[in-house]
């Protein structure tokens, strides 16, 4: 028996596990601090009304013979596949057909699971910095190649996203097979025009290039940026789309996202929309009944409502802390289109010195933005899904440690 190498080569920790690693450590050795956790993008409000109502009437509908549900359709039962279709498409003048949508367990899981169709033979492109998922599952399925001297994968295309750039990736220089792209974007908070994405869509078709579009945050767009890919014309025959119910509705403890694939999409002569479909009744069982109903609820009146009450609270987190770090002399980017604020750290400090540092004396907890790749050095990023009073307290402690230290040409260790 042998094991899959390629697992070898990746950082033997996750970089979320390791940043709660170092909280709980801090936290053990100081038990009377009290430490705001501005780090894992996990949400902290609770579920909306209308998502716990349809819940309970589903756990009812369990109880009883008449209405009880066993195996759930493989690909999401059609009450709920009718009300993304409508709502998330149709009403915004996107033809989808509802065999294109396959619901999921979330959308890591399918940034990951996707890949199970495609030869590991894809030359893969990223964003850099990016979410840690997209390279660490290329690698664990062995399209990296190995790590050389730089740092760098020898097989991966990565694309830097600066300030120099304006954090916007710019096109490979060698053809790229599948492209990962994420607006707005995780880490850094942009979002991407149409003029933007045009260009992807375009270099795609023209280069047989598949996009994988991770959509996951169009829910905090405020502007006239796409909410999804396939606003761009061609991009149902060189796009999937990956959607999350964690960020727009909570449900980051429920589970629930869903994958596009449109049956447009030809490589090789073979669409992958059947692919992927095979995939998942293999490898998937499903969402359950009640978390189904769950996400149906979002797309009711009332829960279109609450849910963008909820958005609204952690808009106003970020931009507590945009404004707040901006006047203690930070640069700051993001928080407009986005949950996240991704800043610049001290002179003279790393990523990960930082954020020791940040912790320690401010007792507050960001990610170090090194963990997203080799550009987020130099920067950490702070989540705004956080309580209210507790990201302005986190942001006060901020400013009156760091903010007495900014001078003229930047800050001073």
């Amino acid at each position: 028996m042998k094991i899959n190498e390629n697992f070898l080569k990746i950082e033997s920790s996750y970089l979320f596990s390791t940043v709660a690693k170092k909280q709980r450590e801090y936290q053990a050795a100081h038990p009377d601090k009290e430490v705001i956790r501005l780090s894992i993008g996990d949400v902290t409000k609770p579920l909306v009304p209308a998502v716990i109502e349809a819940m309970h009437k589903a756990v009812d509908e369990m109880a009883n013979e008449e209405s009880f549900r066993g195996y759930p359709p493989e690909y999401g039962y059609d009450f709920i596949l009718d009300a993304i279709q409508k709502n998330d498409y149709a009403d915004r003048g996107i033809d989808i057909a509802k065999d294109e949508i396959f619901l999921s367990d979330g959308a890591k899981s399918d940034c990951g699971n996707i890949g199970d169709i495609f030869s590991v033979d894809n030359k893969v492109a990223i964003c850099d910095p990016v979410y840690p998922v997209y390279l660490d599952t290329n690698i664990m399925a062995g399209r990296s190649g190995d790590k050389g001297d730089n740092g760098l994968y020898e097989n991966i295309i990565y694309m830097p996203c600066t300030a120099e750039n304006g954090f916007m990736p710019e096109l490979p220089k060698e053809k790229a097979d599948v492209i990962y792209l994420c607006f707005p974007n995780n880490p850094i908070g942009v979002t991407a025009s149409k003029e933007q994405l045009k260009v992807w869509v375009d270099y795609a078709l023209e280069n047989n290039s598949l996009i994988l579009f991770d959509s996951a945050y169009e829910a905090f767009i405020t502007d006239d940026s796409p909410k999804s890919i396939y606003e761009i014309e061609g991009a149902k025959k060189c796009a999937i789309e990956l959607r999350s119910f964690s960020k727009t509705a909570g449900f980051t403890g429920v589970r629930c996202g869903y994958t596009v694939v449109p049956k447009e999409l030809v490589f090789d002569g073979t669409s992958l929309n059947p692919l992927w479909a095979r995939r998942q009744a293999t490898k998937f069982n499903g969402v359950s009944y009640v978390t189904q109903r769950a996400a149906e609820a979002i797309y009711s009146e009332e829960g279109k409502k609450q849910t963008k009450e909820v958005i609204a609270y952690y808009q106003r987190n970020a931009k507590v802390i945009f404004d707040g770090l901006t006047e203690a002399g930070f640069t700051c980017y993001g928080a407009k289109n986005s949950p996240y604020v991704w800043l610049s750290v001290p002179e003279g400090m790393t990523s990960w010195e930082f954020f020791d540092d940040l912790l320690e004396k401010c007792q507050v907890v960001g990610t170090p933005g090194s963990g997203f790749g080799p550009s987020g050095e130099g920067y950490l990023r702070l989540t705004a899904f956080g309580n209210y009073e507790k990201t302005i307290e986190a942001v006060d402690r901020i400013k009156s440690v760091y903010g007495k230290q900014f001078k003229i040409g930047g800050f001073v260790k």
